[in-house]
Formats: structure tokens, sequence, C-alpha cells
């Protein structure tokens, strides 16, 4: 029973990558992928034995490389006939499933594209009035062909409540939820420095601009930002080079898990999150985690247990209240609750669960 994982693309070290890579290993699948950056941290350990299919659709302009991505999956996916079972992730590797006529075709939903749905208007008006244009244009092609690839799917899978019901309101089409999984061994306790982590992207939806102003209101306190993304330079400005304030860019696996399991706490904030692996990956390392009550953390973290939850409507003032109130000592007494609760999200939690829908997809 051959089967493929198609992914968008590997660029950065995001959630929806690792995930692929998991499943692709744990159910000794083949790997397809629009493109891979060089040096890729995922793929340092080769962790991906079997065969690799790149489209090779890079492209340095963000919309371009958007459009080459959806043609490619489009028209240079016929291999995907080779496979009885084929498992997409993503935006654009659905669209592949019009080359897979006969067997099984299930996606993994980590979202539907929020810059066609909840997040639209948001993404057009973030961008200059000329790139706004051809973005409302480059929506108005690929969402139909994505709700045409969507259609033909025999199952879908998501990642939380959160993001089931998104599927449900603009897609009209039910899902199960199997949760992502946490690579438990990755992250472990280390110790206990003297500062708060944030791990989110920098993009405007993750929020790293309100954690910002709330230590320049905290000079007392320490926060390493561990991350990059498309508002670098813009944050880094904002924090006005602190010295409370460190940015470290991406870095290693390896660093990832020394700096999340030698924190107090981190913090992760971002608006209406669609599951969040960053929480997990710090309660994994008995670290506990400020975040927003909404979204996939509502999933995930216990307010007063395995960290805090602060008002969906964020203030740098909530921030500070409760980085206030997570102090070293409240966060180490939090540590063996947030162990007991990242293993409900390991990974051979969700390979078992991902072989059962797999498996009953084919009766």
């Amino acid at each position: 029973m051959k089967t493929i994982v198609l992914h968008d693309y590997f660029a950065t070290a995001e959630g929806g990558g690792k995930l692929s890579l998991i499943l692709a290993q744990g159910i000794n699948a083949d790997l397809g992928y629009g493109f891979r950056k060089s040096q890729h941290p995922f793929f340092q350990d080769e962790i991906v034995k079997n065969l690799q299919y790149n489209l090779n659709s890079y492209s340095i302009l963000p919309l371009w490389r958007q459009l080459k991505l959806s043609l490619a999956f489009s028209s240079k996916t016929q291999f995907i006939k080779d496979y009885e079972n084929v498992i997409y992730s993503g935006f654009y590797a659905p669209l592949a499933v019009k080359n897979h006529p006969y067997g099984s075709n299930i996606i993994y939903c980590h979202t539907p594209p929020r810059f066609i749905y909840d997040q639209h208007d948001f993404y057009i008006n973030s961008l200059p009035v000329g790139m706004g244009f051809m973005l409302s244009h480059f929506v108005s092609y690929l969402r139909p062909i994505y709700e045409k690839a969507i259609d033909k799917m025999d199952i879908i899978i998501t990642n939380s409540e959160n993001t089931r019901q998104r599927i449900k309101h603009f897609l009209n089409k039910d899902s199960i939820v199997v949760h992502p999984p946490c690579d438990s061994n990755q992250f472990s306790w280390q110790g206990q420095g003297n500062y708060y982590l944030s791990t989110a992207r920098l993009d405007p939806l993750k929020r790293v601009d309100l954690i910002i102003r709330a230590f320049l209101k905290m000079p007392h306190k320490n926060l390493i930002i561990t991350s990059g993304g498309t508002e670098f330079r813009y944050l880094r400005k904002l924090a006005k080079h602190a010295p409370n304030i460190e940015f470290t860019g991406w870095v290693s696996n390896q660093k990832l898990a020394n700096l999340v399991g030698n924190s107090i706490a981190t913090i992760y904030l971002p608006k209406d999150e669609d599951f969040g692996m960053s929480p997990v990956e710090s309660m994994a390392a008995g670290k506990p985690v400020i975040g927003v009550r909404e979204g996939g953390l509502l999933e995930t973290i216990i307010s007063g247990k395995t960290g805090l939850l602060v008002n969906a409507m964020l203030s740098v003032d909530n921030i500070c209240e409760a980085v206030d109130t997570l102090d070293p000592q409240m966060a180490l007494g939090m540590r063996y609750a947030c162990e007991a609760q990242a293993k409900l999200f390991d990974r051979e939690n969700f390979l078992k669960k991902m072989r059962q829908v797999i498996f009953n997809s084919r009766n």
C-alpha cells in the first residue's frame, strides 16, 4: 500500500512542515513538496529516508511564488497516480488531487487559507495598493480551484476543534480532529534561567510587538525572541536596543530546545491560532505558557495549571500583569503538570490516530 505525503513547501521551521515529515517517517511514506530551502533545519538529520519529489517552485517574489506553487501542484504531480493513498498538507498541495483519480485522498487541513477566508481583509489592507490589488486577483483565481480540490477529498483531518469549526463555517465540510505531534524527546527541562521566551514567527498575526512593548515597560525582566519573519527589522527597531530584549533569529533545533528548556516560561499570543505547537513544546520542557484565551490555545493550555491565559482583547498591561504573576517560583511549581499535559500530544498518539484514519479510509 504505497502512500505519499504532499506538503506545500519547507521555507522556515513551521509546524505544518514538521507534521508532514513526522507523518511521512512514521507511516513509511514518500514525500513531495513545492520547494525546500537549503540547510533547512528539519532536513539536517535526514529524517525522511524514502523517496522525495521536489517541484522546485521557489521564487523570491512572494505572490509569484504562490502562483508557481499552485501551478506546480496542479500540473507537475502526475507521479501520485502510482500511490494508493495521498495525504495533502497545506494550501497548494491539495490542487494535485485531480491527478489522483483512484485511491484514497486525505487532507490534513491546518486551516482553510486565511488570506482567502477569515483574514482576507487584513492581508489586503496590510499591502500597498498595487500589491493588494494583485493579491485580490490571486484570491479570485485560487478560491474556486481550492474548494473544488477540497470537494474531492475522501477525508478531512484537522488540528483542533477551533479549526474544525472554521472548516465547517467556510467550506461547509465535516472533519476529524487529530492533534499535531509534539516530539517530546526533543524538549526537556534543563534548568531555569532568568528570561522569558517568545518563539512565535515574526508576523503581524503573532502579535510579538505587544510582547516587546510589555517588556519595554519591565526593564528588570528579560525577554529572548528566537525566530524570524517579515517583521524582524520592524520589531528590532521597536525594541530600541533595550538591554533586556534579545533577538536570536532562527536557530537550530538543538539551540531552540536549549532556549526553551532553560527559560522561566514562554509567551505565545497569536490571533485566533489554529492549534499552536509552540505551547506544547514549551510544556514538554516543563515550561508554562502565557497564552491568549482564544483559538487552539484553549485546547492545549490549562490556565492556572500549565500556564496563564490572558483576555483575548490583548493589551500591554495584560501581558505585564501575566508576567508579574507567572514568576520563577510559580513557573517552577507548574513543571510536572506541564510535562504531563504535553504527553497527550506526543508523536506516538498522533501516528496511532493517523494510521487508524488512513486504514479506515480504505474500507
